[in-house]
């Protein structure tokens, strides 16, 4: 891990950093000057002679990168990479519960939990860190970009360890979400789900892995059916011949994609659904139709005080966008 970086972060965002060689004792580098390392690293994606006469790359005391400056072994060297344009999301994340050392949010759809990919300034950690001058934000677990609902975030790097490992023990984080789908009169309901999921990097959905040991498991129940009125509501959605319902959801455990997956599974994929069980291929910016799935209550014991804690979303289905 490299030392504290010299540069503040810039608009929620901390800055990038690259590393030199360790190289060999007794070896002469490769490069004669940092310049000419720089070029090698990173000369495809940024101007680097622009970024070095606007003395946008420092070293680790904050001194600028000169173009003279010799190459050496071992040095970090931090700079802010120029953002592309993103389209706005749409929707307010507003906020649930805020202490010193948890913040609890509902995050629109179409948000990502963290910068990614094309989405970096439209996420929830980088806004909120650049809006609330929170810049060690950190989210303790993820929702996917087209998922609403409550999201749970320390404020200070001191309190990630004890809320991270609360995450990922199975069982010590209760979650409920709801969601809207269609209703299948042959499903039995409550029903449990188990199997074993994976997902491929660069894939966009997940696949189910059978005769594989079973890694992911819900709960599905269903809690009503929606008026023909309450159905009009939803973005993009004629009436369907079958009515659609409103289901509670019960993860045990935290896969990618996982209620999704599963819902599909059982025959009644959750409205909205850009990826199952057909991938939709939807544009970047296209937020006319939400999913129908609501991250809506959490509860645990909190690691630092011992005290239960729960909160509630103050969403409801269906989602607009």
């Amino acid at each position: 891990m490299p030392p504290r970086s010299p540069l503040p972060s810039r608009f929620g965002l901390d800055a990038a950093w690259l590393r030199t060689t360790d190289g060999v004792a007794g070896e002469q580098p490769v490069w004669s000057l940092m310049r000419d390392w720089l070029h090698h690293r990173v000369g495809r994606h940024i101007n680097v002679d622009t970024f070095i006469a606007d003395e946008r790359f420092v070293y680790e005391s904050g001194a600028p990168v000169r173009a003279g400056d010799g190459y050496r072994n071992n040095l970090f060297v931090w700079f802010h990479r120029d953002l592309a344009p993103e389209a706005p999301v749409p929707g307010q994340i507003t906020i649930v519960h805020r202490d010193d050392r948890l913040l609890v949010v509902d995050k629109p759809a179409f948000l990502s939990t963290i910068p990614r990919g094309k989405h970096v300034r439209e996420s929830v950690v980088v806004r909120l860190r650049d809006e609330l001058g929170l810049p060690e934000l950190t989210p303790m677990h993820r929702l996917d970009r087209v998922t609403s609902g409550l999201l749970v975030l320390t404020t200070e790097r001191r309190w990630r360890g004890p809320y991270q490992s609360m995450f990922q023990l199975p069982g010590t984080v209760r979650k409920t979400y709801h969601a809207v789908a269609g209703i299948d009169p042959d499903l039995e309901l409550p029903a449990t789900v188990e199997n074993h999921l994976a997902k491929q990097r660069g894939v966009h959905q997940a696949e189910v892995v059978p005769g594989a040991p079973a890694n992911a498991r819900s709960e599905i129940a269903l809690e009503g059916v929606l008026t023909e009125t309450e159905a009009r509501e939803i973005p993009g959605y004629d009436v369907p011949d079958v009515p659609l319902g409103r289901y509670r959801l019960t993860p045990h455990t935290g896969r990618t994609h996982q209620l999704r997956m599963h819902m599909w599974g059982a025959g009644v994929p959750i409205t909205g659904d850009p990826l199952y069980p057909i991938d939709r291929d939807a544009a970047i910016d296209d937020f006319s139709t939400p999913l129908q799935l609501l991250a809506s209550g959490i509860s645990f014991t909190d690691p630092v005080s011992g005290e239960d804690r729960s909160f509630v979303s103050g969403l409801t289905l269906p989602l607009q966008p």
